[in-house]
């Protein structure tokens, strides 16, 4: 949807969503509708994550937007770091439906920033900015001032915009069934399947274990959030750094504020050097975490450290993950990064699901060997992408452009069917009037 109408309306429409489910969980009684609700608000705030990698790739070249993925990802980090605190502080003294009140007070907030002060920035809209939106696409502010003239002459300002066709409202399924994108998104909801499966589990260990309460439960994940925070301008600025040594070896000329063209660029293993480690350093983490929440009696801040530098490493793979997705797909990239969102709640909740049988049948050392087993082995997937992907990628492009020459073909044709109608319509009344003339002459 915004990578064909914009951000913005993208956004608006999220939060209306995210709104409305939180007042209905806030007031519900029924579980079957209660059920409902958090799947329908589920649906509105996870849109926003994907509209963030569409606004970076809107903003950011490839040298520098491993930086800003990191900067837009920190707020989804805060989010294991201060939800299970802040959800047990209202739970505990305010009762469980405080927080989807909370909720709407701060998306309402959120909502009330964008209608006013946040700008389009789809590249198929705006271009590089200096088109103006349609008026009921402009922020408020803007729309009072009258600020709905382009920003240059507009004959030069409409080349920004992408000539090629805008993607269509289901575009992060085709994304899906490409020999790259899956293989990379496969892998990547792998890695977040695996790390859901420790997360949920820890509420239970933590209670059975230490009989703690919410709020002693909450800080608990203070580690997880610490961790994936700390690791997105690290990691970030690696991706970048990476990059330009690639573009040297290349060749490349990096000029600031002017996109990269990665035709002929290895641009899978420019980021997936970065994260490959990254996800291996993760999979030594969850090993001895398991084995250490297996004791009778587990020492809690090793597991807590063992937590954080997890959190980290994953963090870091899913940022490079997320880069790499949005490079190979520069015209809809939000559709890219939904198409992410699609595989790993859909392996996510399959995790979550699996985690209290596994860990009733094998225990925790076990299960979390296993993960670690499967990660490493479907590690091979980004190794596939690193080797193939630059030859998968040609093919697209080439495929894409045949596909754009026939379309500007039927374009051409029917234009000029148009003038020919136009102009035998003319030849028509033309020769009408000399009739007419020539009759009133005699």
């Amino acid at each position: 949807m915004s990578d064909r109408f914009g951000r913005r309306p993208a956004y608006l429409a999220c939060f209306a969503i995210f709104i409305g489910a939180n007042i209905g969980l806030a007031l519900q009684t029924d579980y079957a509708t209660l059920l409902v609700l958090r799947c329908l608000q589920s649906s509105g705030s996870s849109g926003t994550i994907a509209l963030s990698s569409g606004v970076v790739s809107d903003l950011a070249t490839r040298a520098e937007r491993g930086s800003y993925i990191g900067l837009a990802a920190l707020g989804q980090s805060l989010g294991p770091a201060l939800g299970p605190v802040i959800g047990g502080l209202l739970t505990r003294f305010l009762g469980w439906r405080s927080i989807f009140w909370f909720l709407t007070i701060y998306a309402g907030v959120m909502l009330t920033v964008f209608v006013g002060f946040i700008p389009e920035t789809c590249r198929n809209i705006v271009g590089n900015g200096s088109v103006a939106p349609q008026n009921w696409n402009l922020p408020l502010v803007a729309y009072l001032r009258c600020q709905t003239g382009p920003k240059e002459d507009l004959s030069l300002a409409l080349k920004t915009v992408q000539r090629k066709q805008r993607p269509g409202l289901l575009s992060s399924i085709p994304i899906l069934f490409e020999k790259e994108g899956f293989l990379i998104l496969l892998y990547g909801g792998l890695l977040y399947a695996g790390f859901y499966i420790i997360l949920a589990g820890l509420t239970a260990q933590l209670a059975s274990t230490y009989h703690y309460n919410s709020i002693q439960i909450g800080l608990c994940y203070l580690p997880l959030g610490f961790g994936a925070m700390g690791s997105r301008p690290v990691v970030g600025r690696l991706i970048d750094w990476n990059f330009r040594r690639h573009a040297r070896i290349q060749g490349l000329e990096i000029v600031k504020s002017r996109q990269q063209n990665i035709d002929h660029f290895p641009i899978e293993r420019a980021r997936l050097e970065v994260g490959l480690p990254l996800v291996y350093l993760g999979c030594a983490t969850f090993i001895p975490y398991g084995w250490v929440m297996g004791l009778k009696h587990p020492p809690l801040p090793v597991a807590l450290v063992l937590l954080f530098f997890n959190a980290f490493a994953l963090s870091g793979s899913f940022q490079t993950m997320n880069v790499l997705i949005i490079d190979c797909n520069p015209v809809s990239s939000a559709a890219a990064s939904a198409a992410f969102n699609l595989v790993r709640c859909l392996l996510g909740a399959g995790g979550v699901a699996a985690v209290v049988p596994l860990l009733n049948k094998i225990g925790s050392g076990w299960t979390s060997t296993l993960i670690a087993a499967v990660l490493i082995l479907f590690s091979s997937f980004w190794w596939a992408a690193i080797i193939w992907g630059p030859r998968w990628r040609e093919e697209k492009r080439q495929r894409e452009e045949k596909r754009s020459g026939h379309d500007e073909e039927k374009e051409e044709k029917v234009l000029n069917e148009s003038l020919s109608a136009i102009e035998d319509g003319v030849a028509v009344e033309t020769r009408t009037a000399h009739g007419a003339d020539a009759g009133s002459q005699k």
